[in-house]
C-alpha cells in the first residue's frame, strides 16, 4: 500500500504521523503542501476521500481563517481559500487510492494498515 502524506515538517503531529508510518514500513510519498500548494481539484479529491466538507479540514485557529470565518462561502470558495492560504489545510492528511484520514491523533493513520 502506498500512502501520500500532506506534511508540514514544522508540525509535531505531522512528524509523528510520518514516523509512525515509517516504523510500520509503509511506502510514503511526502508532499510539503506549504512549498507545493494543492490545486482546487486536488483538494476536492481529498475532501471526497475524507468524506468532509472543506471547512471541516481547515485550521480554524489560523489568522487567515478570520478573513472569512463568518462568511457563508461556497464549497468552491473555501477550496480556493485553502489554495491561496495553504497553511489553512489541516495537517497531516494521509491519502490512499480510495480514502484519506487526518493524522490527528497520528494513530488515525493506523486504520489504513488494518
Amino acid at each position: 500500500m502506498k500512502i501520500t502524506l500532506y506534511h508540514n515538517p514544522q508540525c509535531s503531529k505531522s512528524r509523528q504521523t510520518l514516523a509512525l508510518l515509517q516504523e510500520k514500513g509503509v511506502a510514503v510519498s511526502i508532499i510539503d503542501y506549504l512549498k507545493t500548494p494543492l490545486t482546487v481539484v486536488e483538494l476536492e479529491i481529498i475532501a471526497q476521500k475524507l468524506d468532509l466538507e472543506p471547512r471541516q479540514f481547515m485550521r480554524q485557529g489560523e489568522p487567515e481563517y478570520e478573513n472569512f470565518a463568518a462568511e457563508n462561502l461556497t464549497r468552491q470558495a473555501l477550496l480556493e481559500s485553502i489554495v491561496k492560504y495553504p497553511q489553512l489545510l489541516e495537517r497531516p492528511i494521509a491519502v490512499t487510492e480510495t480514502k484519506a484520514v487526518i493524522g490527528r491523533p497520528p494513530e488515525n493513520v493506523l486504520a489504513f494498515l488494518m
